[in-house]
């Protein structure tokens, strides 16, 4: 082995450490081209991707026009090569094979009609090319590493060295490695996706009062995320965490599929409890009025009893769908709740047993306190659920953002009582996302959407009284990222 040899692979190993350390895709890409057009001393590169039955361009540089190789790439628009003989990228990838051509305008083994053409468009020549099948450690054929052009030191075009060939395979396999776990982690990660969003579809059909909650948080995440990024707040989230709290967010509810349908989805305060006090009634008015025909009966009591049982059926059913009860009403259905009502057999019973009670006279909203909890519990099931599922890497803070979505900094939320320092940004703005939408939604049976302008009066008491974070909320209303007008 002589120096020359030993500085190739001395080199290669750095490079190779280099590239294992290098987390963006596209820039491993662009660090493997450089070198491999640094070893041959070479103007310009191409690597090519496949994708079925042709070859992408992923990253092309021609160090000649003087424009980064990154920019080159992103402003490169070029179409697909087919994997078909009339391209010698693409009889690299079909034969498995090296081809390294000295001059391409004296070649009779190929066609370069194309690579001709875009010379003249270019007013560009290209001399020799040397072309590498990327293979992976199964032997499969992922991409082409295409360099053009070798130089001698004064800049002159001349034929590659076929002593770099090994070299620059080599590192075309580094490639083709990083390539393929870039590939499959990326399949993970999209079969990660699909099953959230079979989650959230699942949890939207079971229960159409909240079709649109969780599509709605994720667009208010997107444009409050994209906001921040125009800031100079130290509140931005790096591109590397975004996909994780977007994450979160889709999850956050999917506690939900565990969560009884009839509380879940429970549109007043009665529910299935209503026809039961409505039978109730109508039977103990009509067994009045029969009692009314005979001649013993205090007709004058009776017809009194008969309108007390109409009154209250009219406040019961008023109250069912109230938005809020005072104190005066809760009174005055405690004080119906006891009158005696005639049944079937003559006998009589309360117009109202105590879990109806209890019903009716909840003071806002349609739950009482053990269905309330029962939804509550939801979140609880989020972080069990999630937790089970391993999630790793920049990953694994995703059940515990999506899990903690009801706890507030003064450590008055749920389920854990978390506060101040326990709760991170994702989590603060999952929660003041999560409140703003289901004060807004237009989707409630139970009450009507808030107009915005009341739900952030309603979010500034909250955060007044320690339970959210002032400046995220401050951030989150002058972005507009919650304006519903941008969700459509």
């Amino acid at each position: 082995m002589n120096t020359e040899d030993i500085y190739s692979l001395d080199r290669l190993i750095e490079i190779a450490l280099d590239l294992s350390a290098e987390k963006d895709f596209d820039m491993l890409m662009q660090k493997i081209l450089l070198e491999a057009m640094a070893v041959c001393h070479c103007d310009a590169g191409t690597v090519y991707v496949k994708e079925d039955d042709h070859l992408n361009f992923h990253t092309v540089y021609t160090k000649s026009k003087g424009i980064p190789a990154a920019e080159q790439s992103r402003n490169a628009d070029l179409p697909p090569v087919p994997l078909v003989r009339t391209h010698v990228c693409a009889c690299s990838a079909i034969d498995n094979k090296k081809i390294n051509i000295p001059d391409i305008y004296e070649s009779k083994d190929y066609n370069f009609a194309g690579a001709q053409k875009y010379d003249a468009i270019n007013g560009y020549r290209t001399g020799s090319m040397l072309v590498i099948p990327m293979d992976d450690e199964k032997g499969d054929i992922i991409g082409v590493l295409q360099l053009i052009n070798a130089e001698d030191e004064n800049g002159k075009t001349i034929p590659f060295d076929t002593r770099y060939e090994e070299i620059v395979s080599a590192l075309a396999s580094l490639a083709a490695v990083s390539l393929n776990n870039h590939k499959l982690a990326q399949e993970v990660i999209d079969l990660l996706h699909s099953f959230v969003r079979v989650m959230v579809d699942a949890i939207e059909a079971r229960s159409s009062y909240n079709a649109t909650h969780t599509r709605s948080m994720v667009r208010y995440a997107e444009q409050f995320a994209q906001w921040l990024d125009k800031t100079d707040s130290s509140y931005r989230i790096p591109d590397e965490r975004k996909d994780a709290f977007y994450m979160s967010v889709w999850l956050h509810d999917i506690g939900k599929l565990v969560v009884p349908l009839e509380v879940l989805d429970k549109p007043d305060r009665l529910s299935s409890l209503r026809p039961g006090i409505k039978s109730r009634i109508e039977i103990a008015i009509l067994a009045q009025k029969l009692k009314g025909y005979e001649e013993t009966t205090d007709k004058a009591a009776n017809d009194e009893k008969t309108a007390l049982l109409n009154k209250a059926w009219e406040a019961i059913d008023a109250a069912n769908t109230a938005p809020f009860l005072d104190d005066d009403k809760i009174e005055e259905l405690r004080g119906y709740a006891k009158i005696k009502c005639l049944t079937a057999d003559g006998s009589e019973v309360d117009l109202l047993t105590d879990d109806e009670l209890e019903a009716i006279t909840v003071r806002k909203g349609t739950l009482t306190n053990e269905e309330r909890h029962q939804v509550e519990e939801h979140v609880s099931y989020t972080a069990r659920m999630l937790s089970q599922m391993n999630f790793k890497g920049l990953y694994e803070n995703v059940p515990f953002w999506a899990g903690s979505h009801h706890e507030f900094i003064n450590g008055q939320g749920y389920p854990n009582k978390l506060s101040g320092d326990e709760l991170p940004f994702e989590t603060r703005i999952l929660t003041i996302i999560d409140i703003y939408d289901a004060l807004t939604a237009e989707d409630r049976p139970y009450k009507p959407p808030m107009p915005p302008e009341r739900a952030f009066s309603i979010l500034e008491s909250m955060r007044d009284e320690g339970k959210l974070d002032g400046d995220i909320l401050a951030m989150f209303k002058e972005s507009k990222a919650w304006d519903r007008k941008s969700l459509a």
